[in-house]
This record gives C-alpha cells, sequence and structure tokens, in this order.
C-alpha cells in the first residue's frame, strides 16, 4: 500500500508529539488520591493552644447535646432528606431506636430515612470525639487583626511554640497551618516578619519538625508576583532554618476579582499558580471578600450567590487535573443562642429557650444546605468559624455520600462487570469517565469518613487493592487479564 511519508518523518512528528505530551502530563497529574480535609476551621492566632482541636471538640459536642439530643432531633434541625416523616420526638421513636441499635441492615432497606438520621447522628459523634477538627489555619489575617508589631512579633512565637507543643503531645489535627496578611504594600513586611519569626521558632522549639501536612495560607491575592514572593521567602525560611528544600508548602485564597480576571484580560489562576513553583496544595475561594469586590451588597453576600459560582467555576476549570485541592468559603450566621443564663443563675424562660433552639436550628439548616451546594459543585472542602458548626459539617458530608450510595453501588459494581463496556443501569447511562467519577465517590467517602473502607468493599464488590489503585482504568485492565 503506498504512503506518503518516511519512517524518519512520522519518529519526528512522534518524537514532538511525545514532548508536548509528557509536559501535559506534568502539569496536570491528575488526583493524588490523597486524604483532603472536608473543612478548615480558623482561629485568631493570639488564641491558638496546643490543644485548640479537642477544646473545640468538646464544645461541638456540647451544642449538639444541647440542641440536638438525639438523632430524630438533629435530622429535622438540619432538614435531613425525609425528616419530616421521623417521629415528632424521641419518645414516639423509641421502638424505631430499638430496631435500628439491634438490626441496622433490615431498618435501611425498609426506612432509609430514618437509617440515615440514625447513621449520621452516630457517626458525627464518634467524629467529635475521636478527631473534631480536620485542618486548623493559625490565623494573623482577618481573624486576628491589626496590632502593634511587638505584640503580633509576641503572638508569633508563641503560637510557633504551642505548635511544636502539639507535635510532642500529638495533639495536633492531621492538616494545619498559618494564614499571614496579604502581601500589599501596606503590610507586606509585617507579613514576612511574622512568618519567619513563626517558622524560625517552630523549628527551634520541634527540633526541625514541621507538622504534618503544615501549610501557609496567603490571602487576597491579585497578581503572580505575590505568589513568587512567598515561594522565594520560602527558599530563604530553608535555608535559614536548615528545613529540606520544598519542604514548605502554600495554600491561595481566591478572594479578589483580579485573582479570578487580570488586567490584559486573562484568566489568571494558571499564572498565579506557576508563580508557586510546585509548592502550592490548594486553592481556597474567599466568599465575602470576593462578593465585596464585586460591589455586591452585604446583604446578598453568601456562599450560593452567582457570582461565587461563577468564580469557582472558573477555579475548577483552571486547576482540573492539576491535583490542586479546591476549598470553599464559610457560612457567617453562626449557631449560637441569643439568651444565656445570667450571673446570678436566673433560669431561662420557656420563651427563651425554645427560641434559643430555633436560633440554632435555623443556622445549621443555613449551614448545612450551604455546604450540599458546595458538594454538588464538587468543593469537598470549605471554612467553619465556630465548634457548633462541626455537627453540621460532618453531617452534611456524611449526607451526601451516604444519601447516594446504593445508587453509586449498584452502577459501579454493574460497570466493573461489564469490564469497560458502556452499560446502562435503569435510565443512567456510564462510560469510562463516569466509572472513574463513581470510584472517585468511594474514595472520597472514604476519606471523609462518611464509609469506613470495609464498608466501601463490601458494596462496589471491589478489592481493598482495587480501591487503593485509585484508577478505573487499572482495576478493569487487572480484571481483564484474569
Amino acid at each position: 500500500m503506498k504512503t506518503s511519508l518516511t519512517e524518519s518523518a512520522i519518529r519526528d512528528l512522534s518524537a514532538k508529539l511525545q514532548q508536548a505530551t509528557s509536559d501535559f502530563v506534568v502539569k496536570y497529574p491528575g488526583e493524588t488520591g490523597k486524604r483532603q480535609p472536608v473543612h478548615t476551621v480558623y482561629g485568631g492566632a493570639h488564641l491558638f493552644k496546643s490543644d485548640s482541636a479537642s477544646r473545640l471538640g468538646a464544645l461541638a459536642r456540647r451544642s449538639l447535646d444541647q440542641f440536638a439530643p438525639d438523632f430524630i432531633a438533629f435530622a429535622k434541625a438540619i432538614g435531613l432528606p425525609g425528616a419530616e416523616e421521623l417521629p415528632e420526638s424521641a419518645e414516639e421513636g423509641n421502638g424505631l431506636r430499638a430496631d435500628l441499635e439491634n438490626n441496622s441492615e433490615t431498618v435501611r432497606q425498609k426506612n432509609k430515612t430514618a437509617w440515615l438520621a440514625h447513621t449520621i447522628y452516630n457517626r458525627v459523634n464518634e467524629k467529635l470525639r475521636r478527631e473534631p477538627v480536620e485542618d486548623f489555619r493559625i490565623d494573623f489575617e482577618d481573624g486576628y487583626g491589626n496590632r502593634p508589631d511587638e505584640e503580633e512579633d509576641g503572638h508569633a512565637a508563641a503560637a510557633a511554640a504551642e505548635v511544636a507543643q502539639g507535635i510532642l503531645n500529638s495533639t495536633l489535627p492531621p492538616f494545619i497551618g498559618i494564614r499571614i496578611k496579604p502581601l500589599t504594600e501596606e503590610l507586606r513586611a509585617r507579613s514576612m516578619r511574622t512568618l519567619d519569626i513563626f517558622v524560625s521558632t517552630l523549628v527551634e522549639k520541634s527540633g526541625g519538625k514541621l507538622p504534618d501536612n503544615f501549610v501557609v495560607t496567603l490571602p487576597k491575592i491579585t497578581i503572580p508576583e505575590q505568589v513568587s514572593a512567598l515561594a522565594d521567602l520560602f527558599e530563604s525560611l530553608e535555608q535559614s532554618t536548615g528545613l529540606a528544600s520544598n519542604s514548605l508548602k502554600l495554600e491561595m485564597m481566591i478572594e479578589t476579582t483580579q485573582s479570578i480576571i487580570n488586567s490584559s484580560g486573562e484568566i489568571n489562576l494558571p499564572l498565579l499558580l506557576a508563580a508557586a513553583r510546585g509548592r502550592c496544595v490548594a486553592a481556597h475561594f474567599g466568599t465575602y471578600d470576593y462578593t465585596a469586590s464585586c460591589s455586591i451588597t452585604a446583604a446578598h453576600q453568601h456562599m450560593m450567590h452567582p457570582a461565587c459560582d461563577f468564580a469557582k467555576n472558573i477555579m475548577q476549570v483552571s486547576f482540573a487535573g492539576t491535583g490542586i485541592w479546591l476549598s470553599d468559603g464559610a457560612t457567617n450566621i453562626m449557631p449560637v443562642a441569643p439568651h444565656r443564663f445570667s450571673e446570678g443563675g436566673t433560669p431561662l424562660t420557656a420563651e427563651q429557650i425554645n427560641e434559643n433552639r430555633e436560633v440554632v436550628h435555623r443556622a445549621w439548616k443555613l449551614h448545612y444546605r450551604h455546604i450540599q451546594h458546595s458538594l454538588e459543585t464538587a468543593f469537598y472542602q470549605g471554612w467553619d468559624l465556630h465548634p457548633a458548626q462541626l455537627p453540621t459539617r460532618y453531617a452534611a458530608v456524611y449526607s451526601f455520600f451516604l444519601d447516594s450510595l446504593d445508587a453509586a453501588s449498584e452502577r459501579l459494581k454493574n460497570f466493573v462487570e461489564k469490564a469497560a463496556k458502556a452499560t446502562l443501569v435503569g435510565d443512567v447511562f456510564d462510560d469510562a469517565a463516569t466509572g472513574q467519577g463513581l470510584l472517585n465517590y468511594f474514595l472520597r467517602a472514604i476519606n471523609s469518613g462518611a464509609l469506613t473502607e470495609e464498608e466501601a468493599v463490601e458494596l462496589s464488590g471491589l478489592t481493598v487493592a482495587e480501591l487503593r489503585s485509585g484508577s478505573f482504568v487499572k482495576i478493569l485492565n487487572n480484571r481483564q487479564s484474569l
């Protein structure tokens, strides 16, 4: 058969394409499969202690016990799907509770709403005792404010010493870091000095160690040069303190319009990521600063505003495949009761007790709805600002995964059994990309704590090794070779 190209010409063309493909893979390595925290809790640097996480957990449990002492009350408080079908009170649901505790699987088949409410409540309680905070950010910015230099110097050193103590006592959350002030003209010097004091003190007090998953958050970014400057500062600190090269990591806060689109009309996010020189691990959306920069009035600044969805979609498109974690913002309506006991110990009236409950439940329901919106739009992490938000954070995450568990399990099992052939399950058509998406669903459910690995194996039909591989293509290839 006649051809026009020589083998040499084809080799040259292939070599060029191979290089381009290799460059692409470096820039877009895909998801790492590592655990991503479901939230970041922010707190003023002046308040941080080595055991802050456990203290926050105790406060969260107190709030849950006070305002939702059982699974029925909690399900109705947060607006769990189908909660209106549950009994009105725990007393009325005693028989149901006994059935759930003695034969949970049978109830699951007959009354999914009750099973879901009971399972979520128990897992939230267990989580608040075992690991109430997944990620904590020691804040020197909005949660701290502008203070005299001497005072901030002292707080930077004290916070670093507390982190070192937390490393020693194993009391830190699995992810932790600090948020410095922005690298603007007015605050740049202060920001850099705080980071220098904190890192230098931490390394000295800890014997040269950083906590696991330590990160520095850079707020209010407008230009790539700010990110590049932080990377330069990291290099200098690593050299001066003896830290290993590239051990300091950063996360970017996307909370200005300029961080989305620059003065040349370009999407700025890839330029910001490139400026980090491999040190960026996450990008966090700042709801209120961003909406303010869009001139949206305070009454309409919230996580579900269309302007936020636009910005977050640009973040997704810009960072998809890069391995960068995305985080949504915070719900700023706090679940805090307006009435407290007086100093004299005067009991609250029935009306005040009811108002307290209504205020907390309303804030919980809003927080739950915001988190569900974030999860539905593939933002699997968000900010929490108050310990009473922790119950709803975990409830929303667990509900998101557990509510669709049966459908996801059926689709994944069916698709794997067909060994990469597209298949129709009900009225949902799956292809190979959806297969990877279904696998990612189980991996995220495990990482979030919604499912145990053992439960995922049983429900998905996969082995532990297959789950841990993180690759749907590898699973199918291995099964086809058997």
